[in-house]
């Protein structure tokens, strides 16, 4: 405790101090006079300063606060690595034996790193300055890191450390510590479906050992698709394929060395997304009709589309006696496109189309064979295909999934989903579809038609197939048993989904990934994954889940509408995740691509010295030598500075 006496001035201090300069001289004149009551004047005067200086006594209590001392514990995934974990743990507990000893000290135990996907790597730096926020500067006796020093937010100047005390960091794991890993050098983030990418990597190695040549696999997708030899500390590349659209996980596996600590960064993980070029559509109109346009504008509107259509005004037995000069149709370069270029198509459209003499039937015959080595065809029938000349009488017939068996209905039907039309994307949820009958506008005519292969996943009156998709080796086909879907285009009673429809259709001849009626896909929010199993089967089994670890979970699907069912799960671990029901695969990665906490593992005193020793403090191993028992140094109190 401590008394004082403050003074607060009423007036300001010049003016008092020139009002009581003025007063002493009157005051020494009067006296100096023998002036009566000079004395009593001065006195008055005395005490009307004091009354302006307004003093006051004050007493203090003083209560001494204590030191406070925050001790950051490293739980990052590289400090399980190598017994680091039982290391850290021996430290903790010889610290806690230690500063419980230390007088006025207030000491803070932070466990930092144990929520490894919440940031791309080791932030202790963070944990201390989240742990002092509410500590004044000058509390602070220091700071004590328990860490293998692979931290990725060390402050470049120690002032950035908001406190003025000393940074000491006790480093686990072994001097002698061997680490292979796999540094991406050339990582590009796009590629086009069908071509490659050039992909660039270098093999570093640290401790004993090393410098000869590395076995290195190559994976795409979890499969292999290359395997060589790449030199330590060398740049080497490759060409990695990018075979469809979407993710494309590229893979590099280097082979673990002996004695290395870990092997999670011998794996990098290069996610390309492959962008398809614009796709090819060969339109062919068999004869100008109401819903000619219908596919066109369709097809037109779609800016990833490369559109050329034809339409036959003038077949080869039509003889009207005009000049050849005079007609200024283009010739339908028949060769060109279905001999020459066939395979530059991604889809074929026949509408409307008979036989009728323009392409002989050797070019239906590799039409046929265009289909079988992956390409697509869709035949947008009407009365043609119960006629004669229809395309079942070509070579053609060998890949379409239905057969005409009679003639043309012609009456009002509404078209509806099928049992395998709910399930399958191309017509799964289709607008107006969710009530029976559905709510869009009637059909008047269809094809009567016997179903040889695929799925029928829409029909008209009498459970009839009206579109019928099939696959045929690597190619696809799709076949509509009428021409009124131009009725829905033009908003007859109303309309329906024709964008939908249509839209959808191509895109699945086209082999749009997201359109496939059998998938398995994966996606990581987080560290939330959720599993999505598209099927047209009536069950979906489980999803095992690999982890980067190799730790297996199990993942239970349930359906979430038909021909679909999901399934999640949140995983403890960064990195590629492999999933599979035993019928297909999917990869996922949850976090970066190549968590900076597994780049580099091997435990180092380097990236803590210089900031520890600008603090005054010092980063030490615990265990100075391989085989050595932990060693934790003496903890004292010293006067500030």
């Amino acid at each position: 405790m401590s008394l004082d006496v403050v003074f607060a001035p009423l007036i300001p201090l010049p003016a008092l101090l020139a009002f009581a300069v003025a007063g002493a001289v009157v005051a020494a004149l009067g006296v100096f006079a023998r002036a009566r009551g000079a004395w009593l004047r001065a006195g008055a005067l005395a005490c009307l300063l004091l009354a302006l200086a307004n003093p006051s006594f004050t007493r203090e209590d003083r209560e001494t606060l204590t030191n406070v001392l925050p001790v950051v514990v490293d739980r990052s995934g590289s400090q399980t690595l190598d017994g680091r974990k039982d290391q850290t743990d021996a430290v903790r507990r010889q610290l806690e034996a230690r500063l419980q000893g230390l007088r006025n000290t207030e000491v803070r135990w932070i466990e930092a790193g144990q929520d490894g996907a919440a940031s791309d790597g080791t932030e202790l730096f963070k944990a201390l300055r989240d742990a002092l926020a509410d500590v004044p500067p000058e509390r602070v006796a220091g700071a004590l890191l328990v860490t293998d020093g692979v931290v990725h937010d060390v402050p470049p100047d120690a002032r950035d450390l908001g406190f003025a005390a000393p940074l000491h960091a006790l480093i686990t794991g072994r001097p002698d510590e061997r680490d292979r890993r796999v540094a991406l050098t050339l990582a590009p983030r796009f590629g086009i479906v069908g071509q490659t990418q050039r992909v660039a990597f270098r093999l570093e190695e640290t401790g004993p050992g090393g410098g000869a040549p590395v076995p290195i696999i190559v994976r795409r997708d979890g499969e292999e698709i290359d395997r060589f030899d790449a030199t330590p500390g060398a740049v080497t590349s490759f060409d990695a394929p990018i075979a469809h659209a979407g993710v494309n996980y590229i893979e590099i596996e280097a082979e673990t060395a002996p004695g290395e600590i870990t092997d999670v960064n011998n794996r990098a993980v290069l996610p390309i997304d492959g962008v398809r070029e614009k796709l090819r559509v060969l339109l062919v109109s068999g004869e100008p009709h109401a819903g000619e346009r219908t596919w066109r504008n369709l097809l037109k509107a779609d800016a990833s589309v490369d559109l050329v259509h034809f339409t036959i005004l003038r077949p080869p037995d039509k003889q009207d006696g005009t000049p050849i000069n005079e007609l200024s149709l283009i010739a339908f370069p028949t060769r060109e496109l279905f001999i020459e270029k066939i395979d530059e198509f991604d889809l074929i459209i026949f509408d409307r189309y008979a036989r009728q003499g323009i392409l002989p039937m050797i070019y239906f015959e590799n039409i046929a064979r265009y289909v079988r080595d992956g390409g697509a065809v869709l035949v947008a029938s009407g009365p043609d295909y119960a006629q004669p000349g229809t395309l079942y009488e070509t070579p053609l017939a060998q890949v379409l999934p239905a057969e005409p068996i009679g003639g043309v209905l012609e009456r009002a039907f509404k078209p509806e989903l099928s049992d395998v039309g709910r399930k399958h994307p191309v017509t799964r949820g289709l607008p107006g579809s969710q009530t029976t009958p559905p709510s869009w506008a009637p059909w008047f005519r269809m094809v009567d038609s016997r179903v040889r292969e695929g799925e029928a996943v829409l029909r008209g009156p009498d459970e009839r197939p009206l579109l019928v998709l099939a696959r045929e080796n690597q190619g696809r086909v799709a076949l509509m048993l009428s021409d009124h879907a131009w009725l829905w285009a033009r908003g007859f009673d109303g309309g329906g989904p024709h964008v939908d429809l249509l839209r959808r259709l191509s895109h699945w001849l086209m082999k749009e990934p997201d359109l496939d009626e059998e998938a398995l896909r994966a996606r990581a929010n987080g560290r939330v994954v959720t599993f999505e199993r598209q099927t047209l089967k009536d069950e979906a089994q489980p999803v095992t889940v690999t982890l980067p670890s190799g730790e297996t979970r199990e993942v239970a699907l349930t359906e979430a509408e038909p021909g679909l069912w999901r399934g999640t799960f949140e995983t403890p671990e960064l990195g590629l995740h492999r999933a599979t029901d035993r019928t297909l695969t999917a990869l996922v990665n949850v976090g970066p691509p190549n968590p900076r906490e597994f780049t580099e593992v091997t435990s180092t005193a380097g990236r803590l010295d210089r900031l520890a020793a600008a603090t005054g403090g010092s980063a030490r191993r615990v265990t100075p030598e391989a085989g050595a028992e932990i060693e934790v140094p003496r903890v004292a109190l010293v006067s500030a500075g």
